[in-house]
């Protein structure tokens, strides 16, 4: 698509603070058989040699990267349904570029410095696994605490869904078919990484250069045939130059993440710190303060903001987005261009509609437009949906092409 030449509005919607609904407590089943646990290679120690600076290409820091020993296999339930979570309408679908299929139903990834299993049981129930090397107690309960947070785990999607269904009843059709669609609660500087990268991209480079940037972290270990990495430091990111990064295929995607890390690392008290900080403002300032990142526009800022920072009602606008939008909430747009004006009236359309959760509302409606999902629905809401996308396709070709809001 391609992007306009002006410089972007930010979105001003004011921030809710919300209390978000505890998931509701349900007696304990007897446990269901286990699935497979999944299998850990060691690989050799390797190293990985990263250039300080581009002005001196020639220094180099090597880095041991020594996988870590899992020394329990066993699942353990999440008490988390498959309405509370579904793996597959979570994982793929554009949220992280970081978590990888090792089977089917089950999906591996890093939370903080745990690599993690996750599968849903015969009766729908979620579970996981831990690879790691300490035995301790304490550790096993770190990791289970970062993985609910991570999940984003005290939010109830049922009860919000209830709000979201009443409001609208195309809500309502769709979710039947898709529940557990969840929004992740993501490590900022991880998030915003993964954005900067996805910038006029496709899911397959998008990967690609995540797993790179990924691969610069601590060795994990290798699940499913997939190597996985702790997110490497704002400090381990600043060794690498720009240069690298293009000639790992970033292009212009270099400039931007190595400005960042360089803004991020001029922040007092601290980049990862700063981020984190911004999970107590206002959605306003939230992309205010990210916009004036270099290679951060209003979609990639909402991005952050509602996937790592607590701005459950962020709306990312882009096309695809635009698209769901005038077929659901302002259908008197449909064929019009795509302006920074009309991305902030998008968003407050869908804030106005849903309310303090809108970010979760307008994933769930992303989400049934992706190919693989699609499939879940049901041939006669397919059709429906379907008619209606060829009228928009006809105005839009009769308007001209829409431009994303990045």
């Amino acid at each position: 698509m391609p992007s306009l030449s002006f410089k972007p509005l930010l979105l001003m919607t004011k921030r809710f603070k919300p209390t978000p609904p505890s998931t509701p407590s349900t007696k304990p089943s007897p446990p269901p058989p286990s699935p497979p646990t999944p299998q850990l290679s060691h690989s050799k120690p390797t190293t990985v040699s990263i250039h300080h600076s581009s002005k001196n290409p020639n220094k180099t820091l090597t880095l041991l990267k020594s996988p870590q020993s899992p020394s329990s296999s066993n699942w353990v339930s999440l008490n988390l349904t498959r309405s509370d979570l579904s793996l597959p309408l979570t994982f793929p679908t554009g949220q992280t570029f970081r978590w990888k299929q090792t089977n089917p139903l089950e999906f591996t990834g890093v939370v903080g410095s745990h690599l993690i299993s996750l599968n849903h049981l015969p009766n729908g129930e979620v579970s996981y696994c831990l690879h790691f090397s300490s035995t301790s107690t304490s550790s096993s309960a770190a990791a289970r605490l970062a993985l609910l947070d991570f999940l984003n785990a005290g939010i109830s999607l049922s009860s919000i869904w209830e709000v979201f269904s009443a409001a609208d009843p195309g809500f309502d059709a769709l979710a039947r078919h898709l529940e557990g669609a969840r929004v992740l609660r993501q490590d900022p500087l991880e998030c915003l990484i993964q954005f900067l990268c996805s910038s006029n991209n496709n899911i397959g480079r998008i990967t690609k250069m995540v797993d790179y940037i990924s691969s610069l972290g601590n060795y994990l270990g290798n699940v499913g045939g997939f190597d996985f990495h702790e997110f490497p430091s704002l400090e381990r990111l600043s060794l690498v130059s720009e240069a690298e990064l293009r000639e790992a295929g970033f292009g212009y995607r270099a400039k931007y993440i190595i400005g960042t890390v360089n803004a991020l690392k001029a922040k007092p008290g601290g980049g990862a710190e700063w981020l984190l900080s911004l999970r107590d403002s206002d959605l306003e300032e939230v992309i205010g303060a990210l916009s004036t990142l270099p290679g951060v526009g209003p979609k990639v800022a909402a991005c952050v903001a509602l996937f790592s920072l607590d701005q459950h009602h962020a709306i990312p606008v882009d096309t695809h987005v635009w698209q769901i939008a005038t077929r659901y909430l302002v259908p008197e747009l449909a064929g019009a261009r795509l302006t920074p004006k009309l991305c902030n009236r998008v968003a407050e359309a869908f804030v106005s509609k849903y309310g303090k959760y809108a970010g979760w509302a307008q994933t769930l409606l992303f989400v049934a437009e992706l190919p693989q999902q699609k499939a879940l629905l049901p041939a006669t809401l397919e059709n429906t949906k379907r008619k209606r996308s060829t009228k928009q396709q006809k105005d839009m070709a009769h308007a001209g092409n829409i431009d994303q809001c990045e």
